[in-house]
């Protein structure tokens, strides 16, 4: 990537991850959307489960974005024969933890989910659902490090087709499922986590058949030393002999490496996508209806925080690429072009929301009475969706930059604040439910301020990823 990175250099490269990164909160919204057709209670289950299973895949996630800010600063380094060993490494170890975790969900999950839920049919309802979604979290696992590593190398077009994939197959299975339609059984909210786990199952062979058509990886070191030496030949056209031998493909230093860069996003994933399965909890609290109708306005905030998601993603890229070409000078300009595209583009969407909210709230239910409740949080979710856009960019422009320590310290802070906000104005103030969802506002504001902050500082300049 060269320097002065244009605003459309940003929007190309986000379009993919724009929608690659929407894969999970694609499943979870598919499942809201038809799940809200069948019960308050199925409705409410898939919110605290859906938010649950969430953070669990959240957890893959912020692993990989360590090796894909690894990947993207060796790219810009050009050192391109270190890329297979980080993407390998990565790979074995997000198995390794997949297995953990499924074996957690398995064994485990109705132990969990007793802690919180107090509502017994809401309660039978999740568990039925993690029986069959639990399998998903090996496909999830490995998709997201080969996502990782496309994005990390700015060739980002493959996330279209496997979302395209994984989208239909999801809301093809889950009609099919869910309503006992077109000869599958009616299994009601376990139809989902099945449907759910196919897809990704389906959407993963993609992802393999990519790889092993593409050509251009063979740059990388991903087939091995004989593909990389046949790759540099055909470009040079010349023979080649003075290629030095890439380290082991599995390599612990490395592992141990993405660990300490990770650890700190991780906890960040876990710390946010935990204080938002505690608010549904505290909203639980409030009622089933209230409960019904923040999984409403849940479904809505997925749907619109797509395009920001996207640009965030991008931004870790092009962050750690400039820094891997030594142009730090750059690093916050291009997150602030970031922020005024995401920006632009979430309140473009945003905007559907003010002009027709029956429409928007169908997408989580077709009950007329819920959708007439939810309308009063629109005003409340378009501002969070505001800065929501903008703070983000800044954040994962933060992470970007290696900081991940830095961006735990400043995510624990804004966490402690929100939980103690929702806590202090449910339980000890009766407050309304458009109170208690002010909470997202108040949480960006805080980070958004320390993000610019720390990102102006340029104390971020010395950290070696």
């Amino acid at each position: 990537m060269k320097t002065n990175i244009s605003y459309a250099e940003i929007f190309k490269l986000s379009i993919p991850i724009m929608i690659g990164s929407a894969v999970q909160n694609l499943i979870t919204l598919t499942d809201t959307i038809f799940l809200g057709r069948v019960g308050e209670i199925e409705l409410g289950a898939i919110g605290l489960v859906g938010v649950f299973y969430l953070m669990i895949a959240s957890i893959g996630y912020s692993f990989s974005k360590a090796g894909q800010i690894m990947i993207a600063r060796r790219m810009g380094a050009q050192e391109l024969d270190k890329i297979a060993p980080i993407y390998y490494s990565m790979l074995s170890f997000a198995l390794s933890l997949a297995l953990l975790l499924f074996l957690f969900m398995q064994f485990g999950g109705d132990y969990f989910f007793a802690l919180f839920i107090n509502n017994q049919e809401i309660y039978t309802a999740c568990i039925a659902y993690l029986d069959y979604r639990s399998a998903g979290i090996f496909f999830s696992y490995a998709g997201v490090i080969i996502v990782a590593l496309y994005t990390g190398v700015a060739r980002t077009q493959v996330i279209i087709y496997n979302a395209i994939v994984l989208g239909l197959t999801n809301m093809f299975l889950n009609y099919g499922l869910i309503f006992g339609k077109w000869g599958f059984p009616e299994m009601g909210i376990a139809g989902a986590g099945l449907a759910s786990t196919i897809a990704e199952g389906l959407a993963f062979i993609i992802f393999i058949v990519y790889i092993l058509l593409d050509k251009k990886n063979r740059a990388y070191g991903i087939f091995g030393r004989k593909a990389l030496i046949r790759y540099t030949e055909s470009v040079l056209d010349e023979k080649t002999n003075d290629l030095s031998p890439p380290p082991p493909k599995i390599n612990l230093q490395i592992i141990k490496a993405q660990l300490k860069l990770s650890m700190p996003i991780v906890l960040q994933s876990v710390v946010g996508m935990g204080s938002w399965f505690i608010f549904f909890i505290i909203i639980e609290d409030m009622g089933k209806t209230e409960l019904a109708i923040s999984n409403i306005m849940r479904a809505v905030y997925l749907l619109f925080m797509i395009p920001c998601w996207g640009f965030a993603s991008s931004i870790n890229t092009l962050a750690s690429n400039l820094i891997g070409q030594n142009k730090l000078d750059e690093v916050f300009d291009v997150t602030t072009k970031t922020a005024v595209l995401s920006f632009t583009v979430t309140m473009l969407c945003a905007a559907s929301m003010l002009i027709a909210p029956e429409v928007v709230l169908r997408v989580g239910t077709d009950n007329v009475e819920l959708i007439q409740k939810s309308i009063r949080l629109t005003g409340v979710l378009t501002a969070i969706l505001a800065l929501f856009s903008v703070g983000a960019i800044y954040f994962n422009g933060l992470v970007g930059t290696g900081a991940t320590n830095q961006a735990l310290f400043f995510q624990i802070g804004c966490v402690i604040f929100y939980l103690a906000y929702i806590y202090i104005v449910v339980h000890l103030l009766g407050c309304s439910l458009e109170t208690a969802w002010m909470a997202e506002f108040y949480y960006w504001i805080i980070s958004l301020a320390t993000s610019v902050w720390y990102l102006r500082s340029k104390r971020w300049q010395n950290i070696k990823v």
